[in-house]
């Protein structure tokens, strides 16, 4: 047993504590009276931060030598740290009946003074908390857990404080090291998912309150606030799958789910109007998009998600400057946003386009429209304008420039490339937008278009006469 004692000791103050601790162990195994044994162990607990280990070894080591003042003062210094304020009052008194040594004797009164002190902010914090003062409640609770800072149950008012005071990240970080200090605390598990739950974050709010039925299977508020967030968590989740499968309608009937499981957490109702909103606007169901995310902005009018949804729902609605205004909004705040950036070009030049030649407006159909629902609205205008059916000049004329415009309209819409550079606010037969200066003039006469039969079958092959 000295052996095992001599060579912890070594061990300790060389620095090889888990070594050190095994030696220290062993004494102990072979003497569990020798209170030295008991001491050396709990100096090792303490030197490796293990407090809680340290403590029924020095209660030991007190009660094998009652008048072994060191091992009490320690204690009195871990009760103390632990918001035990009596017991560590009892601890310091009992160093200083005993005739301890200068420095013992000095540390100790230091220290009972200390309870003295703390045992007073107590009662003043519990008071500030009972008549709502939680401002004043915090400050105290402040200064007594910079010395009793394992104290779990300070925490936790602390943390009750910061709930009320609107802080919750500060209540999340009491919560949590509570949490921590008390090894069985269901109730701070709780209260973390019920916070996390409220800001939004139901991830979170799972994880926590799986952790309390770790502890407890059967907590009943925890299971039944383990169903409610389980339940919510799996329709998000489920949503932005279907989002990520660019099912917009079904996703859009499970963000409405949504708001059903939870309507009393504003957060959620907000989340999903927002992905409905972009749900419809991805889906090219414009009206209901500036509806919902109109809804949105007004409670959120930062928001650059709904800003941009909706930017891109104006667009489709063919309302451009709508659309321009949302997104320079969204650059406001967010000047390098690439998304932004883009949309914000592109709906300029369709604002520009707009106020010229707008080729879906020319055949009367919605930007969205079918290849088939082009031609057949091409082929009724193309009847209707046809030159030869007016036999005066000046309706021939007026005639022929709709027909060309009938007709450039259908070229372009139906050519895939062709529309996507007129959808991206450039149009294809402009010479303007033709780079160089060295591609055909598009710029056509009427002759270009005699002797077409626009009702033939085929690919509608046109044969253009180029002015170079």
């Amino acid at each position: 047993m000295e052996n095992h004692l001599e060579m912890g000791k070594k061990l300790l103050a060389a620095g090889q504590l888990a070594d050190a601790l095994s030696h220290f162990h062993a004494a102990i195994d072979g003497d569990p009276k020798n209170y030295m044994a008991y001491y050396r162990r709990a100096t090792v607990y303490l030197a490796m931060g293990k407090s809680k280990s340290a403590l029924p070894d020095l209660s030991k080591v007190i009660e094998i030598k009652p008048d072994f003042t060191s091992a009490r003062l320690q204690r009195g210094n871990l009760l103390l740290k632990q918001g035990k304020l009596d017991e560590a009052e009892r601890d310091f008194k009992t160093v200083l009946k005993s005739n301890p040594i200068d420095k013992e004797e000095k540390e100790a009164k230091s220290q009972l003074i200390k309870c003295d002190e703390m045992q007073r902010l107590v009662a003043q914090a519990k008071s500030d908390y009972q008549r709502r003062d939680y401002s004043a409640a915090a400050a105290h609770l402040d200064t007594l857990l910079e010395t009793c800072a394992w104290d779990f149950g300070l925490r936790e008012l602390r943390a009750e404080c910061f709930i009320e005071m609107g802080e919750m990240g500060k209540a999340i970080s009491d919560l949590k090291a509570a949490s921590k200090l008390k090894s069985d605390n269901t109730e701070a598990f709780y209260k973390l998912s019920n916070i996390y739950y409220n800001l939004g974050d139901h991830e979170m709010s799972l994880n926590e309150i799986r952790e309390c039925l770790k502890l407890d299977p059967d907590h009943k508020q925890c299971f039944s606030h383990y169903k409610l967030v389980k339940k919510l968590n799996k329709q998000i989740t489920a949503a932005e799958e279907l989002i990520q499968e660019e099912r917009y309608g079904d996703a859009v009937n499970k963000y409405e789910s949504v708001m059903k499981t939870e309507a009393n957490v504003p957060y959620y109702t907000l989340q999903a109007k927002g992905r409905i909103c972009h749900c419809l606007s991805k889906n090219q169901q414009a009206t209901e998009a500036i509806a919902v995310c109109s809804e949105v902005l007004k409670t959120e009018p930062e928001s650059l998600n709904a800003l941009k949804d909706r930017a891109e729902a104006y667009l489709q609605d063919e309302q451009y400057e709508a659309a321009v205004k949302d997104f320079e909004t969204a650059r406001e705040h967010n000047e390098n946003d690439r998304e932004i950036n883009e949309g914000l070009e592109r709906a300029q030049r369709l604002l520009k386009q707009s106020q010229k030649r707008d080729y879906y407006k020319i055949l009367g159909v919605k930007r969205n429209a079918q290849k088939k629902e082009i031609i057949k609205a091409y082929r009724k205008l193309a009847h209707q304008w046809h030159p030869d059916n007016f036999q005066d000049e000046t309706e021939k004329k007026n005639a022929e420039k709709k027909f060309i415009d009938i007709a450039s309209a259908k070229e372009v819409l139906v050519d895939p490339e062709m529309r996507r550079k007129f959808d991206a606010g450039e149009d294809p037969l402009d010479p303007e937008n033709q780079q160089g200066g060295g591609g055909p003039n598009f710029q056509r006469g009427w002759n270009t278009w005699q002797g077409f039969n626009p009702f033939g079958s085929g690919p509608f092959n046109f044969k253009f006469n180029f002015n170079n």
